[in-house]
């Protein structure tokens, strides 16, 4: 008969595979119509202000993200001890970005043979198989504490739920931390600008899916490897580089010298993912209390959602009055300003 520690092992691991699993499926139906959307906008009159807005309507959409995103990432902070968190996170963003490549793969095709709106009828499938797994494949595990690596039951009497309460108790690093990925964020606009700016360059309206296949490949092959490694070595250093590759890429695409250019910029723009989206969230759990991880996440989604809603309509509104170049070199700034902060 397995004993606890075995039950816990396996616990963990079906945890951290269905979540994988849901991030794969619901990122194929997201990526599916997310990199057709702008093309579809365009073709119905919208110019990079209206996108701005229709980006600023999305907010709702991040807010939903940040309120599902929080639980998950506790229960995954739950079910593996510290020093595995970055590979734990970054084994399902790798998952995430897997479905990423399969959406635009399956865009392409759909709209070679059936026309663009045939994609967003066809995004609603694995939409509705990620909700199935994600109620007959997930199980809350109790909560536990570290100890030297091993695991125990966590003491429930005397919690203090409020939510002041929780946040007086977050330590003075999490708020740094908290205020630097701020400062990035609100450089940070939707990727459909980037997607504009190609097309504006001379990238064809039916490579855009492309363009967001090219940007997964590179986010998919290193989302692992860099959780594994901020394991092992500072985490703020890998967000560093990664946001330092985000100001690279935005300060190319200002430039726009070519084609050729983009596309390289795109492949690049993949790593700057995978640098930072697990390790941010390893980050951010490791800054925080564990009884307090929940709302640590749940404050790190809602600021950062509401300054990408900031972002993507200062963009906008840059692009139409600046012109594209000042928008971009606008975001690089910034994340050139947030790398230097995570390195004080």
């Amino acid at each position: 008969m397995p004993d606890r520690a075995s039950q816990r092992e396996s616990s963990a691991a079906r945890n951290i595979y269905a979540f994988g699993i849901t991030s794969f499926l619901n990122d194929t139906a997201t990526e599916m119509a997310y990199w057709v959307l702008p093309a579809f906008l365009v073709s119905l009159g919208a110019g990079p202000a209206q996108l701005g807005l229709i980006e600023g309507i999305r907010f709702t959409d991040r807010l939903a993200k940040g309120v599902r995103g929080a639980p998950r990432d506790v229960m995954v902070a739950e079910s593996v001890p510290k020093n595995r968190l970055g590979s734990a996170y970054g084994l399902i963003q790798s998952m995430d970005s897997a479905g990423a490549i399969a959406g635009p793969l399956a865009a392409v095709v759909l709209l070679a043979r059936y026309g663009i709106r045939s994609v967003f009828w066809a995004a609603a499938i694995p939409g509705a198989l990620c909700v199935l797994v994600a109620l007959f494949g997930i199980r809350e595990a109790k909560r536990q504490r570290t100890i030297d690596d091993g695991w125990q039951k966590a003491p429930e009497e005397n919690v203090d739920l409020s939510l002041f309460s929780g946040a007086a108790k977050l330590p003075g690093s999490f708020y740094f931390v908290l205020f630097a990925v701020t400062v990035f964020s609100l450089g940070n606009s939707s990727d459909m600008f980037l997607v504009m700016r190609a097309q504006s360059v001379g990238i064809a309206v039916s490579l855009a899916p492309l363009l967001g296949l090219v940007f997964n490949v590179t986010y998919t092959l290193g989302s692992w490897p860099a959780g594994w490694l901020s394991d092992r070595v500072s985490r703020r250093w890998i967000a560093a580089v990664g946001y330092l590759i985000f100001a690279g890429t935005y300060f190319v695409f200002g430039r726009a010298p070519s084609t050729l250019a983009i596309w390289i910029s795109m492949a690049v723009y993949g790593l700057y993912n995978s640098l930072t989206q697990p390790v941010l969230k390893a980050l951010v759990v490791e800054a925080a209390g564990q009884d307090v991880r929940g709302r640590a996440l749940g404050l790190y989604f809602f600021v950062t959602s509401v300054a990408t809603l900031a972002a993507s309509l200062i963009t906008g509104g840059l692009w139409k009055y600046y012109g594209a170049s000042v928008a971009f070199y606008f975001s690089a700034a910034l994340a050139v300003v947030s790398a230097v902060m995570l390195l004080i």
